[in-house]
């Protein structure tokens, strides 16, 4: 189906798994411009981990719901080449088009939940590959220049149950002994580590916005300060903030907090309320930052 001129161009974004060194960005990107020469094209990421669908899924959760509506392509593939399916899901604002190994899951659960998905098995949609090792360029790329186009869905392949959809592995925070027991689920640029943790489980715990935290990484107990914002956490202070995703992430004022903490991407980290007897094993530099803190609040 030809595009609409008289309509707004269509909207593509992309997130990927290929950086930027070689050219895997720019072929996929030709090829959906191929099939939709007015539509444009919005990089979310290229610089997911090399093959990390867990990364990748939180990413695109992360990010759908600020994306315009139209076509998201997402490939991140660990297992081209293998049987598992090329699929295009529909969802209330458009499509997400990608591999079905959990990396959509979670940003189409945002997004309402499926309301029709199809196998991308239709030879006529697609590029006729030298080898089936670039399922980004001959598979997915022109499906989302299809659907950009105008193409119905269902030409592209046969339609599937939406429940036969691999989950996205979220995990959840548990209840240690009083205390959240979460894990990292990103570290920004910045070095903050985001957590699993909901600012209301810290609050059923008895932590209050602007009181202290114990922080568990491994062996490594500390003590922190829950704040509103970056700008509040003290110098040296380590603290505890809601981000703009609404999760709870540890921050350290312009320094890596990540890097300092030993933390990545799944490590353990438990908060909870901070024990009567530790409450005087603050570091001076720490409470000290912890006092400018509450008396500029």
């Amino acid at each position: 189906m030809p595009e609409d001129s008289g309509s707004d161009p269509p909207v593509v974004s992309f997130l990927s798994d290929y950086g930027l060194t070689d050219e895997f960005v720019g072929v996929c990107k030709a090829v959906v411009l191929r099939a939709a020469p007015t539509a444009q094209m919005i990089d979310v990421t290229h610089n997911i981990p090399p093959f990390d669908v867990r990364a990748g899924a939180l990413a695109l959760a992360r990010s759908v719901q600020y994306l315009p509506p139209g076509v998201v392509l997402a490939v991140v593939d660990p297992g081209v080449g293998t049987d598992r399916r090329a699929v295009a899901v529909e969802v209330e604002t458009g499509f997400l088009v990608g591999p079905d190994n959990g990396l959509l899951a979670p940003a189409v659960a945002m997004l309402g939940g499926a309301m029709r998905v199809v196998s991308l098995t239709n030879p006529d949609y697609q590029l006729e590959a030298p080898g089936a090792t670039f399922a980004g360029r001959d598979i997915f790329a022109p499906a989302a220049g299809y659907l950009a186009a105008g193409t119905p869905v269902e030409r592209l392949g046969e339609l599937v149950d939406p429940m036969s959809l691999i989950p996205g592995v979220v995990p959840l925070p548990t209840d240690e002994g009083g205390r959240a027991a979460g894990e990292v689920l990103w570290v920004d640029r910045y070095g903050n580590a985001q957590l699993n943790i909901d600012p209301s489980d810290l609050a059923a715990l008895g932590v209050e916005p602007g009181g202290a935290v114990e922080i568990r990484c491994g062996q490594d107990r500390r003590t922190g300060r829950w704040v509103g914002s970056f700008a509040e956490a003290g110098p040296l202070e380590l603290a505890v903030v809601v981000d703009s995703y609404g999760l709870v992430s540890l921050t350290l004022d312009r320094r890596a907090a990540a890097e300092e903490l030993g933390l990545h991407a799944g490590s353990a980290v438990t908060l909870g309320p901070v024990p009567a007897e530790g409450m005087g094993n603050v570091p001076p530099t720490r409470a000290a930052g912890a006092a400018k803190g509450r008396a500029g609040a």
